[in-house]
């Protein structure tokens, strides 16, 4: 379950914010130049620091997990269900009638159809409930980057946390990760009550295929 939840959070990589700017591509920070010659001041976070120490992270990976077990549940249940479904058939097997065999077969194969459908349609929910619950924390993590940016007239601020390497190397002393924790300690936790009842998945893969008795 922990690391679903961590996997998604860390999914969720902050913005780079820039004044009218682009971002960087390939590892490189451009030329601390402006188009007039001069010097741009520029500065950059850790967003993976900021992550973890961010008001409202605890609380909605607490909330999370505790909807997930409503997911867990449903998928439960109906594998359960199935798994009965082939014992039985497993057992009757002997006895029917090659007619028989045919019908409780499909009738199987139908159900694991549906199974694994659902199972998706229950991952793809969990997936944009996790979104939902983090888009606030992480507006409010962009907001404040922008604040700060915009009161110390930084250029830009990059992303020194961000997987794709959009820092390669920064002089220490450019790094404003702190003051924007700070500031959001500050602020206090981010409401992310839900706005609608869960229905989702298990931490577990919740697409596992199942042995199907084989038609004769």
């Amino acid at each position: 379950m922990r690391s679903f939840v961590h996997a998604a959070l860390s999914a969720l990589a902050i913005s780079t914010l820039m004044a009218g700017t682009a971002v960087a591509q390939g590892g490189v920070v451009p030329p601390a130049t402006s188009s007039s010659g001069g010097s741009l001041k520029i500065a950059y976070v850790n967003s993976q620091k900021i992550l973890a120490q961010v008001p409202g992270r605890s609380e909605a990976e607490a909330q999370m997990q505790k909807e997930m077990e409503g997911y867990r549940a449903e998928v439960q249940k109906m594998s359960d269900s199935l798994n009965a479904l082939v014992s039985a058939y497993n057992k009757a097997e002997p006895t029917l009638s090659a007619t028989a065999k045919q019908t409780r077969q499909k009738d199987i194969q139908t159900k694991e159809s549906a199974y694994q459908q659902r199972v998706q349609q229950l991952e793809q929910q969990a997936q944009q409930r996790q979104a939902e619950l983090m888009r606030p924390i992480m507006e409010q993590i962009n907001k404040v980057i922008e604040q700060i940016r915009s009161e110390d007239g930084y250029a830009m601020v990059f992303d020194a946390g961000n997987q794709a390497g959009v820092v390669v190397a920064a002089d220490s002393s450019l790094d404003i990760t702190d003051k924007v924790i700070t500031r959001l300690k500050a602020a206090g936790p981010i409401s992310t009550t839900p706005s609608k009842p869960p229905t989702g998945p298990s931490d577990k893969p919740l697409g596992a295929t199942r042995s199907v008795p084989n038609k004769p």
